[in-house]
C-alpha cells in the first residue's frame, strides 16, 4: 500500500494534535484514504516535553530544515503560528515542490495572497482549513459545497475568547474584566488578549472568508475593527430589554462592485439563530443566491478541533497525491486570473441601525436638543428610552434608529457629545437586523 510521508513544524497544542490524530487514528485514515499517512518528522525546539503520545523512535526533531529538505516528504504541516519564521519555512516548503497544510490565520491574512501564488506557480496544494472556524468546514463550504452560489453575505462569531467574555457578562453578570480572566484561567484566552478583545483574530478570518466568497484578493487592511473591549453591563442589560443580545461579529456583504467588511459589537435579535451561540463556540451564517441560508456552528479552537480540521487538509491533499491531481481546487476558490482587487467599502459608508446611548442631564430640553442634531443628520429615531436612575448625576438615554448612514450618525454624536447637557462619550453599537 502507498504510503505518503508527513513533515510536522511545531509540536505545541494543535501540532501535538495533529500528531495524535495520525498516529491513534492511523488505521481508520488509512481505511478512508487508500494509504498510508505517516509522520514521519515533528519538529519543535522543545523535544524533551511529554506530550502524551508515543512517538516512534526518530520522529521528534529540533531540525525543521532537515524536514524540509528531507525529499521523502510529501506534505510539511505547518503549526508554529506567527508570521516570521513560518513564512519562510512555508516558501521553502513550496519551492521544494511539497504540498502544505497550515492554520496560521495571521499569516494568511497578511501573506496570504504571496503564498498561494507561490504554491499555484510551483503546481503544490496549500490548504488552510482550520484558519477559520476551527473544526467547521467554512472553507471547504465555500470553495466546494457552494461553488455555483453567488455568496450574498456572511456573518459571523469567529472569535471563542470574545464570545465567551459575552456569554459570561450576558447570562452571569461578570464584569469584562472577571470574564477575561475567567477566559485566561480555562484557556480560551492568550496572557495578552489584546488580538482577541480588539478584534483583530476575528478581522484576519474575515479577510480570508472574504477573498473566498467574492474572488476578491485578501485584504486585511481595509477592514474596519472595533474591539468588546468597552462594552458594559449596562448596554448589554439594556440590549436584553429590547430584545437583542451582543456579539462580536465578522461581517462580509456583497455590494456589487465593492464589499462591505467590518468586525464590531452588533446587537442582534433574540431570534436569530448566532444569538443562541454561546460560550466559545463559534458559528458563521452564509447566504447564498441559490442555497439560501445555512449555518455552520462548533468549536473554533482548542487542540482536537482544529487538528481535526488540519488533517481534513492532510487528507484531501493524499487523495490529490494518489489520484495523481494538483490544484485540483483553486487554494482562493476561484481560478487564479479571476481574482480581482475588490475594494472595501469606507465604514462610514454603510447602512445600518443603531443603538446609542447618551448620559445626559435630567431636565427640560435635553431630549429636543439631541433629537434635533440627530434630525438635522438624517437620522430617524425609531424610539427613545429614558432610565430613572442616575449615574453621576446623570440620567442614562437610550435610542434605536432606523436605517441611517454610518457618516452622519458620527457626525451627529460628534456634535451631542460636545454639548454641556450631555456627560461621557455617547455609546453607539450597530444593530443587525433584517426584520426591521
Amino acid at each position: 500500500m502507498k504510503e505518503i510521508s508527513i513533515g510536522l513544524l511545531g509540536c505545541g497544542t494543535v501540532g501535538t494534535g495533529v500528531a495524535k490524530i495520525l498516529i491513534e487514528n492511523k488505521e481508520l485514515i488509512r481505511s478512508r484514504v487508500g494509504a498510508v499517512l505517516k509522520l514521519k518528522y515533528a519538529a519543535d525546539i522543545d523535544i524533551k516535553r511529554d506530550r502524551g503520545i508515543r512517538f516512534d523512535e526518530g520522529v521528534l526533531t529540533d531540525d525543521a530544515e532537515k524536514v524540509l529538505d528531507d525529499p521523502e516528504i510529501d506534505i510539511i504541516v505547518e503549526m508554529i503560528g506567527g508570521v516570521g519564521i513560518a513564512k519562510d519555512f512555508i516558501l521553502k516548503a513550496i519551492r521544494n515542490g511539497k504540498h502544505v497544510v497550515s492554520a496560521n490565520k495571521a499569516l494568511l491574512a497578511a501573506y496570504g495572497n504571496t503564498l498561494v501564488k507561490a504554491a499555484a506557480e510551483k503546481r503544490v496544494d496549500f490548504a488552510y482549513e482550520a484558519s477559520v472556524g476551527g473544526c467547521m468546514p467554512i472553507i471547504k463550504t465555500l470553495r466546494e459545497s457552494l461553488a455555483g452560489n453567488r455568496i450574498i453575505s456572511m456573518i459571523g462569531i469567529l472569535n471563542g475568547t470574545c464570545n465567551y467574555i459575552l456569554s459570561k457578562i450576558t447570562d452571569e453578570g461578570m464584569s469584562f474584566e472577571a470574564a477575561l480572566t475567567q477566559a485566561q484561567a480555562c484557556g480560551f484566552a492568550e496572557a495578552d488578549p489584546t488580538l482577541d478583545v480588539e478584534g483583530f483574530d476575528t478581522a484576519h478570518k474575515l479577510a480570508i472568508l472574504n477573498a473566498l466568497a467574492y474572488g476578491m484578493e485578501i485584504n486585511l487592511k481595509d477592514i474596519y475593527i472595533e474591539g468588546i473591549s468597552e462594552i458594559t453591563h449596562m448596554d448589554i442589560e439594556l440590549a436584553g430589554q429590547f430584545g437583542y443580545r451582543i456579539k462580536l461579529l465578522a461581517i462580509g456583504k456583497n455590494r456589487g462592485d465593492r464589499v462591505e467588511a467590518r468586525v464590531h459589537p452588533t446587537m442582534i435579535p433574540f431570534d436569530n439563530l448566532l444569538s443562541n451561540v454561546n460560550a466559545n463556540l463559534n458559528a458563521v451564517m452564509v447566504s447564498g443566491d441559490a442555497a439560501g441560508d445555512m449555518l455552520l456552528y462548533g468549536y473554533g479552537a482548542g487542540m482536537m478541533p482544529t487538528a481535526s480540521a488540519v488533517v481534513s487538509d492532510i487528507v484531501d491533499i493524499a487523495r490529490n497525491l494518489l489520484s495523481g491531481t494538483t490544484g485540483r481546487i483553486p487554494a482562493l476558490a476561484w481560478q487564479p486570473e479571476a481574482i480581482r482587487k475588490i475594494p472595501v467599502m469606507p465604514v462610514d459608508e454603510i447602512f445600518t441601525y443603531y443603538y446609542i446611548r447618551f448620559s445626559a442631564e435630567d431636565r427640560p430640553g435635553v431630549l429636543s436638543k439631541i433629537s434635533g442634531i440627530l434630525g438635522e443628520n438624517e437620522i430617524s429615531i425609531k424610539s427613545v428610552h429614558q432610565k430613572g436612575r442616575k449615574i453621576g448625576g446623570l440620567v442614562p438615554i437610550v435610542m434605536l434608529t432606523h436605517r441611517a448612514k454610518e457618516a452622519n450618525v458620527k457626525k451627529a454624536l460628534a456634535e451631542i457629545a460636545v454639548l454641556d447637557i450631555v456627560g461621557n462619550k455617547p455609546v453607539l453599537i450597530r444593530i443587525e437586523d433584517e426584520d426591521e
